[in-house]
Formats: C-alpha cells, sequence, structure tokens
C-alpha cells in the first residue's frame, strides 16, 4: 500500500470518496510504472478464455519472464496519459489486460501471438515498445522476431561470417602457393 494512503487512513477523518481516490491514484501510480520500466508492453482482450486457458497463457507467460496484470481501463488511461500514450487509449475497451515484457521487448508480442493462433479468443490490441504506441499488425510483425539471445547469435553470425570467409581465402592461397613448389620441384 502507498505510503500517502495509509497515512491517510492511519489519520483517519477521510472521506470514503477520498479514500477511492487515493486507492485509486496509487493504482495509476503502478501501472506508470510498470508501463515506465516495461521494454514493451502489450494490450490482448481475454473475453472467451475459460480459467484453463487463462492459467496455460499465464504459465506461457511466466515462462519467458513476462507479467500479464487486469486493470481498470480507465485507470490504464490515465498512466497512458501521463507518459504521453495518449494513442493507446482508443482500444482500452471491453475487458483487456496489459502484458509487461521487462527483459526482452520482443517476448510478450512473441507468446501472446503464438497463444492466439491455437485460441483465437485472445485478441491482441496493441502495443508499446520502445515508446511508440503499434497496432495489431505491428504486434503481430514484431512476434515473428527472434528472442534477445537469438538476436545475439543472428548478430554473432554476420560479425563472424567475414572473418571465416577471410581466412578459408587465405588457406586456399596458401595451399596454392605451397602446392606450386611441390610441382615444380617433381618436374625436375
Amino acid at each position: 500500500m502507498d505510503i500517502l494512503l495509509h497515512k491517510l487512513i492511519l489519520i483517519g477523518g477521510v472521506t470514503m470518496s477520498e479514500q477511492a481516490i487515493a486507492l485509486k491514484q496509487v493504482v495509476v501510480n503502478e501501472i506508470t510504472d510498470k508501463l515506465k520500466n516495461a521494454q514493451s508492453a502489450v494490450v490482448v482482450e481475454y473475453r472467451g478464455l475459460s480459467v484453463a486457458e487463462t492459467m496455460e497463457l499465464r504459465r506461457n507467460l511466466r515462462d519467458e519472464n513476462v507479467e500479464m496484470k487486469v486493470y481498470k481501463n480507465t485507470l490504464v488511461h490515465r498512466a497512458a496519459q501521463d507518459l504521453g500514450y495518449d494513442a493507446i487509449s482508443s482500444y482500452l475497451e471491453g475487458p483487456n489486460a496489459i502484458v509487461f515484457g521487462h527483459n526482452d521487448a520482443v517476448a510478450p508480442a512473441r507468446v501472446l501471438a503464438k497463444f492466439a493462433k491455437k485460441h483465437e479468443a485472445l485478441v491482441l490490441k496493441a502495443g508499446i515498445v520502445e515508446g511508440k504506441v503499434l497496432d495489431t499488425d505491428q504486434i503481430k510483425e514484431i512476434s515473428t522476431l527472434p528472442n534477445r539471445e537469438g538476436m545475439y547469435s543472428m548478430l554473432l553470425g554476420c560479425l563472424q561470417a567475414p572473418i571465416s570467409k577471410f581466412a578459408r581465402v587465405v588457406k586456399a592461397v596458401a595451399d596454392s602457393k605451397g602446392a606450386a613448389p611441390e610441382e615444380a620441384a617433381s618436374e625436375a
């Protein structure tokens, strides 16, 4: 519980509506912090998923170190406005969940897109990646990217390719020059 809210409750004399407003502000602050600290966030509609399917989705997300939270749309709207993500507000209708990727910007989109292929009830709506609001098509496009380790291995492969080609050329030249003196010696 937020320290300010805790002090208000202890002091007393606070009306129920003031307590409710303070509680909502605590949640808005939590959402704001999560959006600021996450590498990406994806808004999904989960209407129609069974409890078992929701648990399976949460398990899949946890395996990738991704967090899924359900908040009131109005509170997400306030937090998004505070951070300048006003464009996300048009996607905040119906029962939504926000999926936060803390260590890998691609992980939420990848896990959600894979799950949505098997479960049509899960609808990808929008997302925020590197401070930009993305629509459904862009989120699906991002979901095809490999994870961080995959990207590192691709980069390493790109960096090693020219070096290994150069080494093969040097070896081929050395082999051809080494074979020429031997042929000359055998002919003499």
